[in-house]
């Protein structure tokens, strides 16, 4: 996916990039946790809507008589993004403690622009293997490298679905950079990062369950 929000970010930005800071895409994040009939996590609902820049970067030239473009005008940017973001775990981690866990293709994607022409993207992403949530599991959506800012939806960012009675979801949301933390965010920070460096996770939020 970041080769296509690259490419947006390339054209929107132009040769002026180098000054300026980290992100160039903005999400607003959904996501459900789904459960299976064993009461275990079987995978997420994801839910992303893209700022107005990558919008309308991801609709020219789609859409009649000014009107949004259709679910079947986007299906095609739909494939390329949904393909794209396994070569960055879809932008999601889960773990029960230190063990990370592994997903599987995801399935039922699509994208849809909104009268105002946001574009949100929706898809499931499975786990390959169902999880017990009787142990703390936690859930994040975040870009390692921050070209991404992920930020979740003020009301209802997380929900379970089809949980067992009983399950509580914890919301650990990061503080908020200062502004002078803020300026220092410019390329020459991040190209000068170690390949891997994973700065992103200190501005994501964690979503915990628990289950009797």
């Amino acid at each position: 996916m970041r080769n296509v929000l690259a490419g947006a970010a390339i054209l929107l930005l132009g040769l002026a990039a180098p000054a300026f800071a980290h992100p160039h895409v903005w999400v607003a994040a959904r996501a459900q946790i789904l459960f299976g009939p064993d009461g275990k996590i079987i995978g997420f609902r994801h839910s992303w809507t893209f700022d107005e820049m990558y919008s309308a970067f991801a609709t020219q030239g789609l859409g009649k008589d000014g009107k949004p473009p259709t679910k079947e005008e986007l299906a095609p940017l739909a494939k390329t993004n949904v393909e794209s973001l396994a070569e960055f775990q879809y932008f999601t981690a889960a773990k029960t403690g230190p063990k990370m866990y592994e997903f599987g293709e995801p399935t039922d994607y699509e994208l849809e622009a909104d009268d105002k022409k946001l574009v949100t993207l929706r898809f499931t992403l499975p786990l390959k293997e169902p999880v017990s949530a009787k142990k703390p599991f936690t859930f994040m959506v975040y870009d390692p490298t921050y070209f991404v800012d992920f930020a979740l939806e003020k009301t209802d960012p997380i929900t379970l679905k089809d949980a067992p009675a009983g399950c509580s979801l914890t919301t650990l949301r990061p503080d908020p950079l200062g502004d002078t933390d803020s300026k220092k965010l410019n390329e020459s920070f991040f190209s000068g990062l170690s390949p891997g460096a994973d700065f992103g996770i200190k501005l994501a939020t964690r979503s915990i369950v628990a289950c009797p």
